[in-house]
């Protein structure tokens, strides 16, 4: 309510201003209705500039100042090259309205250029080839991608969302225990991961308030940054797919790295559990393959010899299927 008064006040006392300074030699009725409508619009963009983020209104204000002075800079060498006065005077306006025009659009879409951030990373990294890699919330909690940076297998610049951050305070502050677990965790690999010399990690302010579901949010942010998507999430990963987005996904890096397997191998495997059919046993590699056995269950919570026979490819890893060698 403060806000409407406050607007008729300043509507009021430019009106009267019109009406006793009548501006261009107008009557007082005709300067104070001028003066009405122009404020009229300042109050429109008001409200306008209210609903976007202060990124936004700085990053095109420094674009248009920019443009201002590229565009008079571009004029005055214009001036120095011709002796035609009417076509100086023309390319003089064309870039005074042109390149306020670009920064202003350049400021508005692509504000997170000005972040720090993505400022240092040009003086930092030697390559200025635009490598970002956005994290999600599920390989943040996981906590491999700490390893995988460690070992240098991954180059670019890490970009952790703020509505991710928001989402994974929000799992650290659950009332569940486990959730609250996961989510602490979440949170000490990112320090790690800030604190690491192999990568540089960067939190970016850029955030789509009109999107509700953080997936969304996410794919649009991969969009605008032309960025890689780093995740666990096997939906968020196709949907991403389908629109074009890059996706790195650790559980499909550790499918692929597990060791291989032929039928004929002998190896040693230590006996779990009973498996589904007759005489079955169940036992699991470290990297967490099942090998189900047969004529083995006998020897549960014993180490045995196990001849490979087949080896299954499934949508979430491989399965081995094995005899025991009595």
């Amino acid at each position: 309510m403060g806000v409407f008064i406050f607007r008729f006040v300043v509507l009021t006392f430019i009106a009267l201003g019109g009406y006793f300074f009548p501006p261009f030699a107008l009557t007082r009725y005709a300067g104070a209705g001028l003066a009405l409508v122009l404020s009229l619009i300042i109050v429109f963009l008001e409200t306008r500039i209210r609903k976007s983020q202060f990124k936004i209104i700085w990053g095109s204000t420094i674009g248009t100042f920019a443009g201002v002075f590229l565009g008079w800079f571009l004029g005055s060498i214009y001036q120095t090259i011709t002796e035609d006065r009417t076509t100086e005077i023309f390319f003089r306006i064309f870039f005074l309205v042109i390149m306020p025009y670009i920064g202003f659009l350049v400021g508005t879409m692509k504000f997170e250029w000005l972040e720090p951030g993505f400022l240092l990373r040009f003086f930092k990294e030697k390559s200025v080839r635009k490598s970002f890699k956005v994290l999600d919330t599920s390989v943040i909690i996981d906590g491999r991608i700490s390893d995988i940076c460690d070992a240098s297998f991954i180059e670019g610049t890490l970009v952790v969302p703020q509505f991710i951050l928001k989402e994974l305070q929000f799992i650290a502050d659950s009332s569940d225990s486990i959730k609250r677990q996961r989510g602490r965790r979440g949170l000490d690999v990112l320090d790690h991961l800030q604190k690491s010399s192999q990568v540089f990690v960067i939190i970016s302010e850029m955030d789509f308030p009109e999107v509700k579901d953080v997936d969304s949010k996410l794919i649009e942010f991969a969009k605008h940054m032309d960025a890689t998507i780093i995740t666990n999430d096997f939906n968020l990963s196709k949907v991403a797919q389908l629109q074009g987005i890059p996706i790195l996904n650790i559980n499909e890096l550790a499918n692929v790295l597990r060791p291989i397997v032929l039928p004929g191998e002998s190896m040693k495997v230590f006996v779990l559990k009973e498996g589904k059919e007759k005489d079955q046993g169940v036992a699991y590699l470290d990297d967490g393959t099942m090998v189900v056995i047969d004529n083995s269950r006998k020897m549960i919570g014993q180490t045995i010899d196990v001849t490979v026979t087949s080896v299954l490819q499934t949508t979430v890893g491989k399965m081995i299927f094995g005899q025991y060698n009595e």
